[in-house]
C-alpha cells in the first residue's frame, strides 16, 4: 500500500473520500461545505436526516452520485475536539480502510482533524494499513479478493493547493508505516496454519527480517539447543518431528555510547500445542497455531527497530517447538535440568508454555539487560480472569511495570497489572526437583509469573500473559478476526521513550 500526504478535497479522486470531524466543526468545516456544494446540498440534508452529530464513533455515508469523483463520502465523528487524542483518529481510519476493501475500491483520501498534527498522521498509517489488513494467502478462485486498498492520500484542513508536508509530518508518516507493518507481519505469522509454520520455518522468518533490517541472526537446531544445555527447551520439543529451534535476533545502534540502554524481548514460540501426553480436548485445539503469538510479536517488533534505529540495544529472543504426544514426549513426573542450572518436575505437559520461557530467560539474563521482558499466551487462567482483550502484566520493578503501562496506554493495547502473590510460590515446591513448573489449580497465571520469575535473576523483569488479545474470534475496531499483533505497540512505544 502507497500512503502519501497531499491536498484532499471535493475533486479528489478515490473510492471513499473520508473526513474526521469533530462535533464543533460539524456545521462551520471548510471541507464539509465545500463537498456539499459539489454535492448540491445532499451532505447537509443527510446530515439533518440522519440526526448526525459528529458523537465519537458514528459515522455518516453519502454517495457520491457522479457529482464528485468519489464513490463514497463518509463522515467520521470524533466527539468534542477538546477529547480527540490520536487513537481516535487511527480508529476512525482503520474503518475507512475497511470500509474501502468492503466496497472493493483500490483507493481512500482522509481528510484529518486540524492542521495535520504529526501525531494525527501517523496515527492515519497506522490505522488504514491495520484496519485494511486481510490474511487471504490462502484464499484461491472466488474467495480471494480481486481488490485490495493500495493507495491512500492524507490531507488535513488548510492543506490547500500550495501546502506542502512538513519534515515532521513525513517522518510521523513513515514511523507509523513501520509499526503498522510490524503489527501486520505479527498477524501474518500467527495466522499460518501449523503445518506452514513449524519451527524452522519461524526461524526462517526471522532470517527474513535479519536480511531486510541488517540484523545479527543466531540460530540453534536441536543438536545445538542439547550442547547449550536447553533442557527444557529439548524435552517439549522431543515429541514432534518437527524439531525445535532457538532463535536471537539482535539490533545494535550505529553510534552506541556508555549507557546506551539494552532491552531483550523474550518470546514463547509453539507453533501448535497439542497438550502433549496431557492432550487438549478436540474443541478449540486447532487455535493453538497461535501459541507462538509471543514468539510472532518478538520477531515482527524487531523489524520495526530496524526499520527506525531507536538509540536502544534490542533483542528479541524465541524458543521455538512443537508439544506432540509421540514416543519420544515427556512425560507427566519427568524430572529435567535446565539452563539456569535449577531442576524441574513436569506435573503437566500442557504447561509446556513455561519450560521453554524458563530456558530462554535464562539465555536471555545472560546478555545483561537494563531491561527484560516476555510475551507468551501462557495461560487460559489468565483469560478467565481479564477476558480476550486485555493482558497480564507481572513485573518485580514498579518503575518498569509504570513505563510499560503508560507505553500501553499510548498504543492503545489494554495491559493489566496482576500481583506476584508469595503465598502462592509453596505451590511451586517439588519434593524430588527444585521445582514444580505448576502450582495450585487457583491463581494459575500468577503461579506460572512466580515459576518464570526463578529464572530471571536480579534483572528488571516485565512478564505479558497475552492469552485473551493474542488471538480473537472476532474483529474488533483495530484488530480483525485472527491473529491481532497484540503486545508490537506497546513495546515499541515503550522503546520509544527509552530512546526519546
Amino acid at each position: 500500500m502507497k500512503v502519501t500526504l497531499g491536498t484532499v478535497g471535493a475533486s479528489t479522486t478515490a473510492d471513499v473520500l473520508a473526513v474526521l470531524v469533530a462535533e464543533e466543526e460539524l456545521s462551520t468545516d471548510p471541507v464539509l461545505q465545500e463537498l456539499d456544494e459539489a454535492l448540491g446540498g445532499v451532505l447537509r440534508v443527510a446530515v439533518k436526516d440522519e440526526e448526525f452529530t459528529a458523537r465519537k464513533d458514528t459515522a455518516l455515508v453519502v454517495q457520491g452520485y457522479g457529482k464528485v469523483p468519489a464513490r463514497r463520502v463518509v463522515l467520521y465523528g470524533l466527539g468534542a475536539s477538546a477529547k480527540v487524542t490520536p487513537l481516535e483518529v487511527r480508529a476512525a481510519c482503520a474503518k475507512a480502510a475497511r470500509l474501502t476493501n468492503t466496497e472493493k475500491g483500490t483507493g481512500l483520501a482522509l481528510v484529518l482533524p486540524g492542521k495535520g498534527a504529526a501525531l494525527d498522521v501517523r496515527a492515519a498509517a497506522e490505522g488504514v494499513l491495520l484496519g485494511s489488513y486481510r490474511f487471504v494467502r490462502h484464499l484461491t478462485g472466488d474467495r480471494k479478493p480481486r481488490k485490495d486498498l493500495d493507495r491512500v492520500v492524507v490531507g488535513w484542513r488548510g492543506a490547500g493547493r500550495e501546502a506542502r508536508a512538513t519534515a515532521e509530518q513525513k517522518r510521523a508518516l513513515s514511523k507509523g508505516e513501520a509499526v503498522a507493518q510490524a503489527v501486520n507481519l505479527c498477524r501474518d505469522l500467527v495466522n499460518e496454519p501449523a503445518n506452514e509454520m513449524p519451527p524452522a520455518r519461524l526461524a526462517e522468518a526471522a532470517s527474513e527480517v535479519a536480511r531486510a533490517h541488517g540484523l545479527t541472526l543466531r540460530v540453534l537446531d536441536r543438536a545445538r539447543i542439547r550442547a547449550a544445555g536447553m533442557k527444557l527447551l529439548d524435552a517439549v520439543g522431543r515429541g514432534s518431528r518437527n524439531e525445535p529451534r532457538f532463535i536471537h535476533l539482535s539490533y545494535k545502534p550505529e553510534k552506541a555510547r556508555k549507557g546506551t540502554r539494552r532491552v531483550v524481548l523474550v518470546g514463547k514460540g509453539l507453533t501448535f500445542d497439542s497438550g502433549g501426553l496431557s492432550i487438549k480436548q478436540a474443541a478449540g485445539m486447532g487455535d493453538m497455531k497461535a501459541d507462538m503469538a509471543g514468539a510472532a510479536a518478538a520477531i515482527a517488533s524487531m523489524a520495526a527497530v530496524g526499520a527506525l534505529k531507536p538509540d536502544v540495544e534490542v533483542h528479541a529472543v524465541v524458543a521455538a517447538a512443537e508439544n506432540m504426544p509421540d514416543g519420544d514426549a515427556y512425560r507427566p513426573g519427568d524430572i529435567f535440568g535446565s539452563l539456569d542450572g535449577k531442576t524441574v518436575e513436569i506435573i503437566n505437559t500442557d504447561a509446556e508454555g513455561r519450560l521453554v520461557l524458563a530456558d530462554a530467560l535464562a539465555y536471555a539474563r545472560k546478555l545483561e539487560p537494563d531491561y527484560l521482558i516476555d510475551q507468551a499466551t501462557l495461560t487460559g487462567a489468565c483469560l478467565i480472569a481479564l477476558g480476550t482483550l486485555t493482558a497480564a502484566l507481572y513485573g518485580n520493578d514498579d518503575e518498569l511495570a509504570g513505563q510499560y503501562l503508560a507505553a500501553a496506554r499510548t498504543a492503545g493495547e489494554g495491559l493489566w497489572r496482576m500481583p506476584l502473590l508469595e503465598e502462592l510460590r509453596d505451590g511451586l515446591k517439588s519434593d524430588v526437583a527444585d521445582l514444580k513448573h505448576t502450582g495450585d489449580r487457583y491463581g494459575g497465571s500468577i503461579s506460572a509469573a512466580l515459576f518464570l520469575r526463578e529464572f530471571v535473576g536480579d534483572c528488571k523483569w516485565l512478564h505479558l500473559d497475552i492469552a485473551g488479545p493474542a488471538f480473537l474470534d472476532r474483529a474488533t475496531t483495530l484488530s480483525p478476526k485472527g491473529g491481532t499483533g497484540f503486545g508490537v505497540l506497546t513495546f515499541l512505544h515503550f522503546l520509544e521513550g527509552l530512546s526519546g
